[in-house]
């Protein structure tokens, strides 16, 4: 039997703890060949913070966690790229506040790149840190987990904040299509669509891959991957029906 993965969404801890991992690099493989700029959105527990831990662990070059995977023979290992990646789950926004935990989550990437610390607005402390670590480095690639987090959770609870909160986030990514030229890749995910319009307004290149069927395997589990993944536990299930 299977190690489950049950709530892991780190991918170094699935492949380091042998637990049962079904494997997306076919489709992340296809993603990351294309770069640009990518929106995808799912529901709650579909997998997309296993999916941005992925991407970040390839692009920085962790070959020996993809071995055995589609992507393995496939990624250039002697190239990596830098990082930034933000999480709306866990930067605190209860009880910070929006403006104030992002802020904060700047300055610990600041401190993460080695990079001198700009006191300026949100955008523009964002703007400096993807450019410096551009010019430090090379291109950066931009992973944004649960980006409409600090909407949803004030909806019907207090619409004030939530129209707070949209207003924070579209000055905050104004900056990304300026700063595209240092951006080898982007990617967002979200539950919902509902605010990708307002708040990414300016990003009119935006790839929204969410019911694009070439991507349409790359979070959750399809019959086909069950039948692949779980041929002894689906083995074991029909013995018991007929006992």
């Amino acid at each position: 039997m299977h190690k489950y993965p049950i709530g892991i969404q780190d991918f170094e801890k699935l492949r380091t703890g042998g637990f049962l991992y079904v494997d997306k690099t076919y489709y992340i493989n296809q993603l990351v060949n294309s770069a640009g700029i990518y929106f995808l959105s799912r529901p709650r527990r579909f997998g997309k913070s296993l999916l941005i831990s992925t991407l970040d662990e390839l692009f920085k070059g962790k070959k020996d966690l993809f071995k055995d995977t589609f992507i393995y023979d496939k990624w250039d290992w002697s190239k990596s790229n830098p990082v930034i990646r933000i999480d709306f789950n866990a930067i605190g926004i209860k009880e910070k506040g929006l403006q104030n935990a992002l802020d904060s989550e700047l300055n610990q990437q600041f401190a993460k790149f080695d990079i001198e610390l700009i006191n300026d607005s949100l955008s523009q402390k964002f703007e400096h840190l993807i450019e410096r670590i551009a010019a430090k480095d090379q291109k950066v690639v931009i992973l944004i987990d649960e980006y409409d987090k600090p909407i949803i959770d004030y909806l019907g609870e207090d619409n004030l904040i939530a129209e707070e909160n949209k207003s924070i986030l579209k000055n905050f990514y104004s900056i990304l299509k300026s700063a595209d030229r240092h951006i080898r890749m982007l990617f967002i995910t979200g539950i919902s669509k509902f605010s990708k319009v307002s708040i990414f307004s300016d990003l009119n290149h935006l790839n929204d891959i969410t019911l694009d069927r070439n991507y349409g395997g790359i979070c959750g589990i399809s019959e086909e991957e069950l039948f692949k993944y779980f041929q002894s536990e689906l083995k074991e299930l029909n013995l018991a029906q007929i006992k």
